[in-house]
């Protein structure tokens, strides 16, 4: 997907004050059926200092954990053609009982008729949501706390 210049701009505005834990790098999985969604958050994540792998289905999601290292997050939609988000996570909790794992959708309903309840380590985010919001979502899955922001880099100086 193409991002005109003042949408880059303001995603990159927005990736640089926030950054993901210190340490290395989390490896986040990206599954979506939906190219340009599946790129876009890939891109804001990558932009955010994450280490990105997508798949466009569940079953290539369970590919690429199973030639893969482990993921310390996992951002799924929910309504896939084949195997929908909960069913992929389903089959993960089989080689990944404690993974933490991201729903994105604009259905929550669907996700909430298939799951009666969200497991330790789950959340989930309405689409559309705003790059920041993403970010936010993904370092307080990974972190406990969502990463605070720089004033100084945000507002440009210091304010009195």
């Amino acid at each position: 997907m193409k991002l005109n210049t003042s949408t880059s701009r303001v995603l990159q505005g927005i990736t640089a004050f926030l950054k993901p834990p210190a340490g290395s790098p989390a490896r986040v999985l990206v599954v979506d059926d939906e190219d340009s969604i599946r790129q876009l958050i890939s891109r804001v994540l990558r932009e955010a200092g994450y280490i990105v792998e997508t798949a466009a289905s569940g079953s290539e999601g369970l590919e690429a954990i199973d030639r893969s290292a482990t993921f310390d997050l996992i951002v799924s939609d929910v309504r896939m053609p084949g195997m929908s988000g909960p069913e992929f996570v389903a089959q993960l909790r089989r080689h990944e009982a404690d993974a933490k794992v991201l729903y994105l959708t604009g259905y929550a309903d669907q996700l909430f008729a298939e799951r009666a309840a969200l497991w330790r380590g789950e959340a989930f985010l309405d689409k559309p949501c705003t790059p920041q919001g993403l970010i936010e979502s993904v370092a307080l899955l990974l972190t406990g706390h969502v990463v605070p922001l720089e004033p100084r880099r945000f507002f440009g100086g210091r304010r009195h």
